[in-house]
């Protein structure tokens, strides 16, 4: 299975988000989130656990 690229991912994230004219709070409240994991998402620093 390929692995997934975190920073490509995050700097995908931030391009739609930006586009939609969204703040992270604002993506962050649609996904029921904190604004601080969208900006780890961002940044790509996620750690996603492997089940």
């Amino acid at each position: 299975m390929d692995q997934i690229n975190n920073e490509k991912v995050g700097s995908y994230i931030s391009e739609l988000r930006k586009a939609k004219k969204l703040t992270q709070k604002d993506l962050a409240d649609k996904l029921y989130v904190s604004d601080k994991t969208v900006s780890k998402w961002e940044r790509g620093v996620s750690q996603t656990k492997g089940y």
